[in-house]
Parts: C-alpha cells; structure tokens; sequence
C-alpha cells in the first residue's frame, strides 16, 4: 500500500508538472504572435533551474492579451540609500517597475536593478545591464525552502529525541523510519572513515548535511519549481563548511603530511627535488577535495532536472498519440530514478565529507615506528 501510494503522488507530480508546462507553452509574446515552442520549452527550463524572487505556480493568457500569474509573491529586501522592504508582484514577473521609497527598480532575468520611472535599462556591447545594483537581501524561494527545511529537521529530530526519552530509548512514529539512517550513519560511515576515538564530534554535521541535502532533494521534485541543490552558490556554501570543519579540526599529522609527506623516510637533501612538485600537489588537493563535492552535487541535480524537464517539453513537441503518452512514461521513469538520485547524492555528500575528516584525524604512533620498521 505504500508503494502504491508512493507511486501515485510521482504521478501526480509529474502529471502537475506536465499541466504547468502546457499552460506556460500556450502563453503569447506581448506582440500577441505566439512564440516558437522550442523557445517556450527553453525558457520554461531555464525558468525552473533558476532562483526566483516568487513562487510561481503557473500561467496563462487572456483574451485581451494581459498575462495571468499564480503563484506566491516573496518579499524584497533591498538597501539603496537605506532600507526597501516590498512585495515582489510589484515586479508582475519582470513586467513592470517598482517604485520603493521614491526610487525605482527593475527585473531583469532574476537580478533587481536601480532604473528610472519610465524602466529604462542601459547595455553594455555585450549585453550586459549597466544601470546601479541594490544590495539584494531578498528572500527568494530557494532561502524559503532552506528555512522550510531546516524547521523541518528541527521538529522531526526533537521529537525523535522526545519520544526516545518517552519509552526508554524506544523511537515511536516517523522515528521508527530514521532511526536505521542515523545508526547506518554512524555505524557505516562515521565509524569506519573517521575512527572510533573521534568520530562523536563530526556526527552532528554528518547527520545535518545528510538530511538537509536529501530533503531539499526530494523538494527539488515537486512542480513547484524548486531546484536548491541545483544552486552552485549552495553546494559551494556547503562544500566550503566540509573545506573549513577539515582544516580547523586537523591534526599535527595530517598538516605534516601536507608539507612533508615522505616522512623521514628520507634524507632532507633528497626530498627537496621532489617536494618542488609533491608539496603543490599535495596543498591544491585541498582545493580539490571541496570543489569535487560542490561539483558533483550540481552537475547531478542539475542534469537530473534539465532531462526531466526536456521529456515533459518533447510532448508538446511531437503532438502524437505515441510520441507524447511515451514522452510521459519516460519523463515518469526519469522522476522515480530521481527519487533514487535525490538519496544517493546525499549519502556521496556525507561519504566524501567524513573520508576528509577521516583524513584529517589521522594520527601516527611515532613511538612503534621503529619496531614497524624492523619487522
């Protein structure tokens, strides 16, 4: 029963998602000519892997040619010669200008920029907007789905905790689900990378970053458009916390290894030669190491998104009853392969980031070293 039900609410989220995209392919320019489909399809992608200043649930045209919106405005936080607190639907999806405090602003492809009453927007020879950028505080719906998440994990482990001290160590409800994450967790993966001696201390960021990213995953799969972990400014922020818990809390060995790697398994005279070129080696793999995470973590979730949104548009594409019915089933398959992804990407994240703890924790028993050596 709850594989059906699970089944179910895939399907409706992808029929939702198929609906959404109909009601944005019949949209019309502001000429009133209707635009290329392969436009449409383009700019609806590019429109859900994007952060927004709104929630926008979906659209349509009416007679007279005015586009209609639905979906949930968010607030826009701005300061330009003091503080600017309005709401984004003055912005009608980039169609009009806000005025704020005596000031005007316009939208343009995601980012607010100063203008004048009439929305002029000056262009470089690139293209590029030139007019004055406010510093932007706003919270947009990827900020609004990481608060979500984050209260969300704070009431779903207090009441874990709550109902252990309850029954004598006994998870009830929803905890009897996480419970086997967190001990797989600990047992799986802390455990063996980071060593029983120092592992406790790296377990709250193990067991945060894992739910977090896997969460905000599984959001990233309903038609509401969300795509956070398709953020590179947020893999890098979370790749940067791996980068800096590894470095702060990194023993004298693993810093000696670093700068030293051969030991003294060698004369000073003869590693210099080799050191031109391992020492380097060895400090850019402390670049490297973070940028894999952040790196591995986009490209996925955005790849995953980008197929699953161009199988939905090929139906409006082929207009057939094979092509669309199989464009469906495919874009369905695709969805419960996601849910799969949504998991895996969360267990690599929290995989890598406790091998770079492991690696950082090491410690050698210099005081065995020479009966090592002589057996």
């Amino acid at each position: 029963m709850r594989t059906i039900f699970t089944l179910k609410i895939l399907l409706l989220c992808t029929f939702l998602s198929v609906s959404g995209f109909e009601v944005s392919a019949k949209e019309e320019s502001p000429e009133g000519s209707k635009k290329d489909i392969k436009t449409e399809i383009k700019e609806y992608i590019d429109h859900h892997l994007k952060d927004s200043h709104d929630f926008s649930i979906f659209s349509y045209t009416e007679d007279n040619g005015e586009h209609v919106y639905v979906g949930i405005p968010l607030p826009v936080i701005l300061w330009d010669e003091g503080l600017k607190v309005f709401s984004s639907s003055k912005f009608h999806h980039g169609e009009t200008i806000a005025e704020a405090g005596g000031n005007y602003y316009a939208l343009e492809h995601g980012k607010i920029y100063k203008t004048d009453a009439e929305g002029n927007l000056n262009h470089d020879e690139e293209g590029h907007v030139t007019n004055a950028k406010p510093i932007d505080f706003s919270i947009t719906k990827n900020v609004v789905m990481m608060i979500i998440t984050g209260a969300l994990m704070l009431w779903l482990f207090s009441s874990l905790a709550r109902s252990y001290a309850k029954n004598n160590g006994v998870p009830t409800g929803a905890g009897r689900f996480f419970e086997p994450i967190v001990i797989y967790i600990r047992d799986d993966i802390a455990r063996p990378t980071i060593g029983e001696k120092r592992y406790r201390k790296y377990m709250p960021f193990l067991l945060t970053i894992f739910f977090f990213i896997w969460f905000l995953n599984m959001f990233g799969l309903t038609p509401l458009g969300i795509n956070v972990t398709g953020n590179i400014a947020i893999t890098f922020g979370l790749a940067l916390l791996t980068f800096l818990i590894t470095n702060f809390t990194g023993t004298k060995d693993y810093w000696k290894h670093l700068v030293d790697p051969l030991g003294d398994a060698m004369p000073w005279y003869g590693k210099i030669p080799i050191y031109i070129i391992l020492v380097p080696i060895e400090l850019l793999g402390l670049i490297i190491k973070p940028f894999a995470l952040l790196i591995r973590l986009y490209a996925n979730m955005q790849a995953g998104h980008i197929v699953l949104m161009s199988l939905i548009g090929l139906m409006f594409i082929f207009k057939s009853w094979i092509g669309s019915p199989l464009s469906f089933f495919l874009a369905f398959a695709i969805t419960l392969i996601e849910v799969l992804v949504a998991l895996l990407q969360a267990y690599i994240f929290t995989m890598l980031s406790s091998l770079y703890f492991g690696f950082a924790s090491e410690e050698h028993d210099h005081e065995e070293e020479p009966e090592l050596a002589h057996l």
